[in-house]
């Protein structure tokens, strides 16, 4: 066989390979190796859901801050050093991020069972389907087999989706990582359950957009409860239910509250309210009908979970969560 024959067979075959890295992504990747990790992460994290209420909602969000960030590689979770920036300290994070003495008791315990073999990145990908669950929330087969990256990006956690952000650019925050407007609706539907500090929305409370009013966007009655919540000058870290109505449950609420113009964040009213808005009849569709959100939030969470994962014999597998293994 000529050498260029053998090119073209080559090229051929490589054409055939399933696209991205996606595709070595399975459910069954720990079935021989751990076959018990879900059953693990999830009896964890229960654990600590019955002295902390807010768990689930952290340690979904955890996953975002993650994936959002150079792809699903547990890099949120890397603790500065000498050579490493850590994600924990850029504006989105800091005093706000949390679950990670959790994440690091998921670890203890797999490794107790099934030492090097689960990754950090895999744990936050099965711990936000367990705690969405375990609120209430859909269950869905996770994809696993990602690896840990072995540096963090400090510049870009400081990029992640904001609460202050506006719909064209969370679109466009969303499509830089393949996420289109249903994605963006759906996981926004998060917010159905857990907190936000007072220092996240208060700009709608008093003087929006610098016009020395309140959002015109937000439920007078709503705004009244919120500014006794932050009144102005107070302290910026108090908590405020993101879902007024069942704010540790996993619902479709957080869809029916923006059509009462009460999302607590801009960025979530934005969804509904901004004119001409592409993803306002998704908000709808959401919101009439919860099986339809749940279907939608479980295919978003695997988009998610598919950004740019290290596979094969890319990244490693930590053995402590917080630093690269031989620190």
């Amino acid at each position: 066989m000529s050498s260029s024959s053998l090119l073209v067979a080559l090229a051929i075959c490589l054409a055939l390979l399933p696209q991205g890295s996606q595709a070595q992504l399975s459910s069954s990747f720990y079935n021989t190796t751990c076959s018990n990790v879900s059953a693990i992460v999830r009896s964890v994290i229960q654990q600590a859901q019955s002295s902390d209420i807010r768990i689930t909602a952290s340690l979904t969000r955890l996953f975002f801050h993650d994936c959002f960030v150079d792809g699903c590689d547990g890099s949120v979770l890397l603790d500065s050093t000498s050579t490493i920036v850590s994600e924990k300290g850029a504006g989105p994070n800091n005093n706000s991020a949390r679950g990670f003495n959790v994440v690091d008791n998921i670890k203890t315990a797999v490794e107790n069972a099934c030492p090097g073999v689960v990754s950090c990145a895999d744990i936050l990908a099965l711990a936000a389907e367990a705690s969405v669950n375990l609120a209430g929330g859909p269950s869905w087969s996770v994809l696993l087999g990602r690896r840990d990256g072995t540096t963090a990006n400090f510049t870009g956690a400081n990029n992640l989706p904001s609460p202050f952000d506006n719909l064209t650019t969370l679109q466009s925050k969303f499509s830089a990582v393949g996420l289109g407007d249903t994605d963006l609706v759906a996981l926004s539907g998060a917010h159905t359950f857990g907190r936000a500090q007072c220092r996240f929305f208060s700009n709608r409370l008093y003087n929006f957009s610098g016009t020395g009013n309140p959002d015109p966007t937000l439920n007078s009655s709503y705004l009244t409860t919120l500014q006794q919540n932050c009144p102005q000058g107070g302290d910026g870290t108090t908590l405020n239910n993101l879902d007024p109505t069942t704010p540790n449950t996993f619902d479709n609420n957080y869809f029916t509250n923006l059509q009462s113009n009460s999302g607590l964040l801009q960025s979530d009213q934005e969804l509904l309210s901004t004119s001409g808005a592409s993803t306002a009849s998704i908000v709808n569709s959401f919101a009439s009908s919860q099986s339809t959100f749940f279907q939608n939030f479980v295919q978003s969470m695997i988009n998610m979970g598919n950004i740019s994962p290290l596979t094969g014999s890319n990244g490693e597998i930590r053995s402590d969560c917080k630093k690269v293994n031989g620190s």
